[in-house]
């Protein structure tokens, strides 16, 4: 079968089109330094954010508040890496947050039939790269037009699986290894941090070491130029759907954990708290570009401004509508990095020649 490569699209607002116009009458010095802020913009947010909220409520940089923000964050970080890779080559995985519902009602069903901590661990990883495989099989040798298509089926179809399998409600127990990682803490920190940690550094080593993440970026920024430098394409792509699926595995041991159970009513919108944490971090639709840090600045950002929000006493409704213009900001400041970069690099070979 012939290698399946992802549709390029390029899309940008009115607005984007008039302050692109503006920024090419600014010099390229000039023109550099704003790229360099827009790159590093997502870091800067965050800790200004930190700042003013460490100001505007004491109990903000409490100890216990800090480890709350984190433990909530650790399920939206692990699998935002993995929807990150999907990303990174131009597509989309709808499917996590059912996914990791299915992977806990199968691990909470395995504990029940006597399977002891690894196994049930095991069961739930497992259970989430199947339906990543699936999706990326799917896409790619299905010769689908876009990964939206399989992955809001299976977002549907893992959904219903759980839900049929657990019988519409949650159900208590599991192992206390995996208990652990939800009440206990080392230094202040619990359990899951070291999680994210962990699942952090593997992608830190697949992507800058192996030549597999060279791969990645390749097929996302240039798929054409990937499979006439002989790059398998399709199982590529397929591979970070694995990876993504995989991630949503470790997710649902993460939440298993810290809920002592395992329910078909996990995950409900994480795959838009994924999608929204790459985006916000800096990474970009268009892909081939980001990097690890992306998807965990922005998990960080998403549970500060939801902490901070609380802690503020704002309404729960109004958390939504602030998630949803950082999104707005995050990809205009995307679309408007993306000319800038076109911008310097025409100034620079202008120059060149």
């Amino acid at each position: 079968m012939g290698d399946h490569l992802p549709e390029i699209t390029n899309n940008s607002s009115e607005n984007s089109d008039r302050i692109t116009t503006h920024a090419q009458s600014i010099q390229p010095s000039k023109l550099s330094i704003l790229l360099s802020i827009l790159n590093f913009g997502p870091s800067l947010i965050l800790l200004l954010l930190i700042a003013m909220l460490s100001l505007t409520s004491p109990y903000f940089l409490t100890p216990r508040n800090i480890s709350n923000i984190l433990a909530q964050t650790a399920v939206i970080s692990v699998v935002a890496m993995g929807q990150q890779l999907v990303i990174l080559t131009r597509g989309i995985d709808l499917s996590v947050g059912s996914n990791l519902a299915l992977a806990s009602v199968l691990g909470a069903l395995s504990f029940h039939a006597g399977a002891p901590a690894a196994l049930v661990i095991a069961v739930m990883i497992v259970s989430g790269a199947a339906v990543g495989a699936v999706n990326g099989g799917f896409y790619v040798f299905g010769r689908l037009p876009h990964p939206f298509i399989i992955t809001l089926a299976t977002l549907s179809i893992a959904k219903g699986l759980a839900l049929q399998l657990a019988e519409g409600r949650a159900i208590p127990g599991m192992p206390p290894e995996i208990s652990a990682l939800g009440t206990d803490a080392l230094g202040g920190l619990p359990g899951s941090v070291f999680v994210v940690l962990a699942v952090a550094a593997a992608f830190f080593v697949v992507t800058r070491t192996m030549v597999w993440g060279r791969w990645i970026y390749a097929v996302g920024g240039r798929p054409d130029a990937a499979l006439r430098m002989g790059i398998p394409v399709s199982w590529v792509l397929v591979s970070t759907y694995v990876v993504s699926g995989t991630c949503a595995g470790i997710g649902a041991v993460i939440l298993a954990g810290r809920t002592d159970a395992g329910s078909p009513l996990f995950g409900n919108l994480l795959e838009l708290d994924t999608i929204a944490a790459v985006i916000i971090g800096g990474a970009s639709f268009l892909g081939g570009r980001g990097h690890l840090g992306n998807a965990l600045i922005g998990a960080l950002m998403i549970g500060v401004i939801r902490n901070a929000l609380n802690l503020l006493n704002v309404n729960i409704f109004f958390q939504l509508i602030v998630i949803g213009v950082v999104i707005v900001i995050a990809v205009e400041g995307d679309v408007l990095r993306n000319r800038l970069e076109g911008r310097v690099r025409v100034l620079q070979a202008g120059k060149q020649s």
